[in-house]
C-alpha cells in the first residue's frame, strides 16, 4: 500500500511538472525513497517496478535499449538510496535502544546510590560526593561534609595507605574502622574502588557498611556458645557422676560383704569379739548407706525427665548459625546445612538439641582439621510419618572399625587431653529425646553420625 500510494503521488507530481518541462524518472525517485524510509525491501522493489512501468507506458523512448538503460540506471540509483535509508533506520533503531539501555542503567545506578552509603574522594582524601545514606551513617550533613578530609571523620583512615594495601584491606572482612559522630562511635566496613582515569575530583569510591548489627550478632553468638558450654559441662558432670556411681557401687557392695563375713568370724570369739563386732557392724552400715546414696543418685541421673516442646529443626539450626560460623573460622572448615523445612516440626528441648549438634559438628570439624578441603555436612529430612532424621557427616579419615564398639563409652577418648564424655553426653541427650545415636561410614569419605526425633504428627496421634 505504501509503494502503490507513493508511486501514484509521484505520477501526479510528474504530470503537473510536465506543464513546464519534460520529466522522466526524477519525480519517481521520492516515491522509492519514501517507500524505503517506512517499508522493507519487497515494498521498495515494488515501488521501483511500478515507477519503471509508469515511465515505459507514458514516455516514448527512441529504442528499447534506451528504455532499458534508463530503467537500469533508475533501479541502481534508487536501490542505493534505499540501502542508505535502511542503514539510517537501523542506526536510528540501535541508537534508540542504546539510549534506552543507558537511561535504564543510569536509573539503576541512581537507585543503587540512593540506597547505599557511598562516598567519593579526590586524590587528597577529601569528600567530593556522598549519598544521603552515607550522611546518615556518618552523622554529618552534606554541606558540612563536602571538602572535608574523610580521615577527620573515620579514625586512622589514610587514602594513600588504603590504596597501597587496597586488595589486602578489601579482603580483610574482619577489619573495622571507627566513625566518630555525635552520640558515640559506629564500627564501619569500607570497600574501596579507584577510578583508572586522571580525575582530580573523583579518585576513590568508598562503599560503607555499618557493622553494629554484625558485632551484636557476634556477641549473641558468643553468649550462646558460652551458655551451651555451661550446659555441656553440667551434663558432662552428670555423665561422669553416673559412671562413677556404676563403678563405685560394685566395690562398696563387695566391701560390705567382706565386713559381714569378718563380723561372723569375730562373733565366734565370744565376749572378746563383741566390741569389734559392733565396730564392724557400724562400718557395714555406713557402706550400705553409701551404696544406697550412690544408687539413688544413679537412678536420678538415669531417669532424668526432660521437658520436650514443639520445635522446628530449621529454627533451632538457624539459632546455631553464628556458632557454626565461629567453628568454620577457627577450624578453617566449610559447614554446609541442608534441611527439609517443610516437615521439620519435632518434639525437642531446644538447648539440649543445640548442645548435641554443636558437639557433633565440633567433633567433625576437628576430624577434618588437617585437610585442605575440610567439609562438614548437616542434613535433615523426614524418614517416615513418625521420625525426622538429622545427620552430621564429614570428609575426614573416618572411625576405625575397632573403635566403633567403644566410641560411645564414658571416659573413652582418642584425643589427647579429652575426657571421653562428648559422645557419651550426646548419646544421653539423644536417648532422652527418644532417639538412638548411630555412627556409620559417610558418602563423603569420613564418618556420619545420625539420630532421629519424634515428629509432632506422631505425638498428636499418640
Amino acid at each position: 500500500m505504501v509503494a502503490v500510494g507513493a508511486v501514484a503521488a509521484a505520477i501526479l507530481l510528474r504530470t503537473a511538472l510536465e506543464l513546464v518541462g519534460d520529466f522522466y524518472y526524477l519525480p519517481m525517485v521520492p516515491a522509492v525513497v519514501a517507500t524505503a524510509a517506512v517499508a522493507g525491501r519487497w515494498a521498495t522493489a515494488l515501488a521501483i517496478v511500478l515507477s519503471i512501468a509508469a515511465n515505459v507506458l507514458h514516455v516514448d523512448r527512441a529504442s528499447v535499449l534506451d528504455a532499458a538503460v534508463n530503467a537500469a540506471l533508475f533501479t541502481l540509483v534508487t536501490w542505493l538510496i534505499a540501502e542508505l535509508c535502511w542503514s539510517l533506520r537501523a542506526y536510528r533503531q540501535r541508537a534508540g535502544e542504546l539510549s534506552h539501555r543507558l537511561a535504564h542503567r543510569e536509573e539503576m545506578l541512581e537507585t543503587i546510590l540512593a540506597s547505599m552509603p557511598v562516598v567519593v574522594l579526590d586524590r587528597g582524601g577529601k569528600i567530593r560526593f556522598l549519598t544521603p545514606f552515607a550522611c546518615d551513617l556518618l552523622g554529618i550533613a552534606e554541606p558540612d561534609a563536602i571538602g572535608r578530609p574523610f580521615g577527620s571523620i573515620v579514625d586512622d583512615f589514610d587514602l594513600a595507605d588504603f590504596q597501597s594495601e587496597g586488595e589486602a584491606l578489601a579482603a580483610d572482612g574482619d577489619r573495622a574502622w571507627t566513625c566518630r559522630r555525635a552520640g558515640g562511635t559506629v564500627p564501619l566496613s569500607i570497600q574501596a574502588g579507584f577510578l583508572p582515569g586522571d580525575y582530580p575530583n573523583s579518585h576513590a569510591v568508598l562503599c560503607l557498611a555499618d557493622l553494629t548489627a554484625a558485632h551484636l550478632a557476634d556477641e549473641r553468638a558468643r553468649d550462646l556458645h558460652t551458655q551451651l558450654n555451661r550446659v555441656w559441662r553440667l551434663n558432662s558432670l552428670g555423665e561422669m557422676a553416673a559412671s562413677l556411681a556404676h563403678e563405685l557401687n560394685q566395690p562398696l557392695s563387695a566391701a560390705a560383704t567382706y565386713l559381714e563375713a569378718s563380723q561372723m568370724d569375730v562373733e565366734k570369739a565370744g565376749l572378746m569379739g563383741k566390741s569389734a563386732a559392733r565396730t564392724i557392724d557400724l562400718a557395714k552400715a555406713q557402706l550400705l548407706r553409701a551404696g544406697s546414696i550412690i544408687r539413688r543418685m544413679r537412678e536420678l541421673l538415669a531417669h532424668e525427665s526432660r521437658s520436650l516442646g514443639v520445635e522446628r529443626v530449621s529454627s533451632m539450626m538457624e539459632g546455631l548459625k553464628s556458632v557454626f560460623g565461629m567453628i568454620e573460622r577457627n577450624g578453617e572448615v566449610r559447614v554446609e546445612v541442608s534441611l527439609d523445612d517443610t516437615t521439620d516440626h519435632v518434639r525437642a528441648e531446644r538447648i539440649q538439641f543445640q548442645q548435641a549438634m554443636v558437639n557433633l559438628v565440633r567433633n567433625a570439624a576437628e576430624a577434618v582439621s588437617d585437610r585442605p578441603d575440610a567439609r562438614v555436612a548437616i542434613m535433615g529430612r523426614a524418614v517416615s510419618d513418625e521420625l525426622y532424621e538429622v545427620r552430621v557427616e564429614d570428609n575426614g579419615p573416618g572411625i576405625p572399625a575397632h573403635e566403633l564398639e567403644t566410641i560411645f563409652r564414658p571416659l573413652m577418648t582418642t584425643k589427647s587431653g579429652g575426657m571421653g564424655l562428648g559422645l557419651s553426653v550426646t548419646r544421653t541427650i539423644v536417648e532422652s529425646h527418644g532417639g538412638l545415636l548411630k555412627v556409620e561410614d559417610s558418602d563423603l569419605g569420613g564418618a556420619a553420625f545420625s539420630f532421629t526425633l519424634m515428629r509432632e504428627q506422631e505425638l498428636e496421634e499418640a
